[in-house]
């Protein structure tokens, strides 16, 4: 294109235009460059205002690396400047820290601030580990200022009542109302609501049962209160019992009465078991005894069947003659006679 055309001035003016364009394309890269910056920050200044003007100062740096990071910004800004309002100075990194660990930022902020209002201590690493343990930070503190109550047995569980046995057989079903607060200093690792119910009922039953007196229990129910809570059932758990209140004391059934019928009817049982073995015994003894006398009958008869033989024997011998035979069967027949006489029906065959 320069190789066409040869005028001097024109070629300067060609230049001059080139350098002109250069110079604007930078300038409009920079301005995008620029105007992309300004936007990109613009979503911070918002929150850098805020928490400059609260004396909360969060660097605008750390906010694009929380933006990096992909934390939640506000969420981080908006709980610090709650807690140096409150009076505390929580470092912006801590807040990210718990942010990241999967903490509930403004629950723990919370707590701390409730905390504070009710002059009770409550350290930002504790407070954090209670929330990180998955305790809910804000409801214990909230049952530290405000006592809960707890309903013994749970209104939820399968027994309405705590049912214990008297020593004198009765039974009585017992409702109970435990008021605690929460320990903060034993809430990471202490028990639960239902060991503290447990323990409750535990020591409701315990006590019951040593009374001697279902009416003793009746007209002092506060002696189950008063042994109950000498127990310590509130160690090791993640609460303080203030108080035990026996809310309800219904006689039920008489326990002592039907373990007696109970026993009863199993020893009669027994008793005809034992009476049904004997009676099968003698029936297997009689029956023996017939059997044996059956056998000795055999034996009679067996016996008579050699008489004849021993008669023929004597005869061939000569000692027995025939005048012996004949008295002999007279005999018999007297005693054949006699026998039909006195009616018991026995005769003697004639040999």
């Amino acid at each position: 294109m320069h190789s066409l055309v040869n005028v001097p001035g024109l070629t300067v003016t060609l230049a001059a235009t080139t350098q002109e364009i250069a110079l604007y394309a930078v300038l409009a890269v920079v301005g995008f460059i620029f105007l992309f910056l300004v936007v990109f920050l613009l979503q911070f200044f918002s929150l850098y205002i805020q928490a400059a003007t609260s004396n909360a100062h969060v660097g605008m740096f750390d906010m694009i690396g929380m933006k990096l990071r992909k934390v939640d910004i506000r969420t981080v800004v908006i709980n610090r400047i709650r807690a140096v309002k409150a009076g505390m100075d929580v470092p912006t990194n801590l807040i990210e820290t718990h942010y990241l660990a999967g903490g509930r930022v403004s629950n723990v902020i919370s707590a701390m601030i409730a905390a504070r209002a009710a002059r009770i201590e409550l350290p930002w690493n504790i407070a954090t580990a209670i929330d990180l343990a998955g305790r809910d930070i804000l409801e214990a503190v909230h049952t530290s200022v405000n006592p809960k109550v707890i309903d013994c047995p749970a209104s939820n569980g399968p027994r309405p009542t705590i049912d214990a046995v008297a020593k004198d057989g009765i039974q009585l079903k017992v409702k109970a109302r435990v008021t605690v607060r929460t320990n903060i200093a034993r809430l990471v690792g202490g028990a639960t609501e239902e060991t503290i119910i447990a323990r409750v009922g535990q020591g409701i039953v315990s006590t019951i049962g040593s009374a001697h007196d279902h009416k003793a229990v009746l007209e002092n129910p506060d002696d189950i209160s008063k042994k109950v809570m000498s127990t310590g059932l509130d160690a090791g758990t993640a609460f303080e019992i203030l108080s035990i209140d026996i809310a309800d004391v219904d006689v039920g059934d008489n326990i002592g009465a039907q373990l007696q019928a109970a026993q009863a009817e199993a020893d009669k049982k027994r008793f005809q078991a034992e009476a049904e073995k004997r009676r099968a015994l003698a029936m297997a003894l009689e029956q023996e005894n017939k059997a044996r006398i059956e056998e000795n009958k055999a034996l009679v008869v067996l016996a008579e069947a050699e008489i004849p033989k021993a008669i023929s024997e004597a005869f061939r011998n000569g000692r027995l003659g025939v005048m012996d035979y004949y008295k002999l069967q007279n005999l018999q027949a007297d005693t054949s006679m006699r026998g039909s006489i006195a009616g018991d029906g026995s005769s003697r065959p004639n040999t």
